[in-house]
């Protein structure tokens, strides 16, 4: 197996999809060390090297690579559609600063390969599948100014230090991904959680940000983390690869399986279409990543809502909470 015995750092290793990405490199029989700063890992997770960082700090970013074969960078700050003022710059200059810190430290470091997300966010506003090459054929939709050029400067930033060393940076391009461990806070979760949580606490009337039929890609957590090591061990130069389900669903079909599986299924559903809800269009083409990864995912939306709602269930107890 690749992953035998490999030293490989995930920052952000304690969040949502680090943990997962944890457990999947322990699966694959991986020697794994988490960067620790507010949250420490859970106790599923026993066989982890932790250290302890600031990766503002450019210095403890180096600490935490020395050592390391790969770096799977899932640290950053998390956004949202309601988060409308200045807290998005804050995110924005955080996250830049995380990234630059760690890539100019695999630099240092000789690190073999370094796995950097970019995202589907700063694509065109196409009403087609976006294939790798279409990111940079126009500007991301207004409502992406911000976070979408973000993305693109870490790639640019990836660019560089993959041609300028003998660091392999490998760029992934996730759609939406949700899953058991989302984040749930009430003003920056994204629309799965956002939506579970109040069917959880039974709003009456049940009230929908936007006109329901925004079109979206979602990916569970299981099958990115996959991906993740596909991509780790598969992609071998620059060259980014769009991770996504390769379907589409309209924010009223996710309302559906979301009110089926906590069982609230006979609240009437109002679709405010006064809200913000960003682009009204987004899939990913992902025909790279089946030929280049050999990966499909695995996990059926209905399915991966219903694995989501449970953890939520059993994770938060009781419902109106």
């Amino acid at each position: 197996m690749f992953y035998r015995d490999k030293r490989v750092l995930v920052t952000g290793g304690t969040g949502f999809v680090g943990t997962h990405i944890v457990r999947e490199l322990l699966k694959n029989g991986a020697s794994v060390r988490v960067t620790v700063h507010a949250r420490q890992p859970g106790s599923d997770l026993p066989n982890v090297e932790t250290v302890c960082t600031d990766l503002m700090r450019w210095e403890d970013c180096k600490t935490a690579i020395h050592g390391v074969d790969y770096v799977i960078h899932a640290a950053g700050a998390v956004g949202a559609a309601g988060v409308r003022d200045y807290q998005l710059m804050e995110g924005i200059t955080k996250n830049l600063t995380l990234t630059a810190n760690m890539l100019q430290a695999a630099w240092a470091e000789r690190v073999q390969k370094i796995v950097i997300f970019g995202s589907s966010t700063g694509y065109p506003a196409y009403s087609h599948p976006v294939k790798e090459e279409e990111m940079w054929y126009d500007e991301p939709h207004p409502s992406y100014l911000g976070y979408g050029w973000m993305r693109r400067y870490f790639e640019k930033l990836g660019e560089y230090v993959s041609r300028q060393s003998k660091c392999n940076v490998v760029i992934i391009r996730p759609s939406a991904v949700y899953g058991p461990g989302d984040n749930f806070a009430e003003n920056t979760s994204h629309v799965i959680p956002a939506l579970i949580k109040r069917a959880v606490q039974r709003e009456n009337p049940y009230v929908v940000w936007g006109s329901g039929d925004e079109v979206r890609d979602f990916i569970h957590v299981s099958d990115f983390s996959r991906a993740c090591l596909l991509a780790l061990e598969k992609c071998t130069h620059f060259d980014p690869i769009n991770i996504g389900a390769g379907k589409i669903t309209t924010i009223r079909e996710i309302v559906g399986f979301i009110l089926d599986a906590v069982g609230h299924k006979d609240v009437p559903v109002v679709f405010d279409s006064t809200k913000p809800v960003t682009i009204p269009f987004r899939m990913i083409d992902v025909e790279k990543a089946r030929q280049v990864l050999g990966f499909e995912p695995q996990t059926s939306l209905e399915t991966g809502i219903k694995d989501t709602v449970q953890w939520y269930m059993s994770t938060f107890a009781q419902p109106n909470q």
